[in-house]
């Protein structure tokens, strides 16, 4: 039987307990306040369900991650970023990104970003905890990321394309910036081709969860009770490059 949350504070099963199918289903219930979702994502477990399920976490074996250094940057990608006339922003328009990353796409018109989870990541962005990679052409908002950043760690989340290759642009500058200033790894969670055609790849669960152990530390947060007081987390130095290095 799945496992069902009801502690008021953040007390997940080991991930060795998730099921291997649905591959990765760990537990349901629980709550998407700060507190909760900080320790789901530095025990490598995240939340996904739609509207009508309850809150179901997950922590899926192999693990799909992109390190910083293995991101392919082909030669079309490379001309667009010199010739594209992108600007790349950090933050300034992180609803506008969740909105655009929960927008139907293609003939499916469902959504695993609900109302409840754009409520809680926007809130863990005014908590300086989620951050967005925005990236403009022509003065228009065409395509961005969104994720988590802990320390040299990176959870993404979802990105979106308005233009050609605008996601990748984001995905270069994020990549560029960490492998320049300290960034190891980008957790892109499930696996896909089109991640994987940028260099992603998939490990196993366990070793992802020892990334995670020796880069995010127990010594390094800090959490409250309070369940929208925001748990101190290890800052992302790399972040900054990525703010003062926009124009593409």
């Amino acid at each position: 039987m799945l496992p069902w949350l009801s502690s008021p504070h953040p007390t997940f099963p080991s991930t060795h307990r998730a099921l291997d199918s649905p591959n990765g289903l760990l537990a349901a219930g629980g709550e998407l306040s700060p507190t909760w979702l900080v320790e789901a994502y530095r025990q490598g477990i995240f939340p996904w369900f739609s509207d009508e399920d309850p809150i179901l976490w997950w922590s899926p074996d192999p693990r799909m991650i992109l390190l910083p250094e293995q991101f392919k940057q082909r030669r079309s990608l490379t001309k667009r970023l010199r010739h594209g006339g992108f600007q790349v922003t950090l933050d300034q328009h992180f609803d506008q990104v969740i909105q655009a990353c929960a927008a139907p796409r293609g003939e499916d018109n469902g959504t695993w970003i609900t109302d409840e989870m754009r409520e809680a990541y926007s809130l863990l962005h005014a908590l300086g905890i989620a951050h967005s990679i925005e990236v403009h052409q022509g003065g228009q908002l065409v395509g961005g990321l969104y994720g988590i950043a802990m320390g040299p760690v990176f959870f993404g989340e979802s990105m979106f394309s308005r233009a050609p290759d605008a996601s990748k642009v984001a995905l270069a500058h994020l990549t560029r910036a960490m492998r320049e200033h300290g960034g190891k790894l980008i957790d892109c969670q499930m696996h896909t081709p089109h991640l994987a055609s940028l260099g992603a790849i998939t490990v196993a669960r366990e070793a992802f969860i020892n990334y995670l152990k020796n880069w995010l530390p127990d010594k390094a947060f800090t959490f409250t009770t309070s369940p929208i007081e925001a748990p101190t987390v290890p800052a992302s130095r790399w972040l900054q490059a990525i703010a003062t290095e926009g124009n593409a």
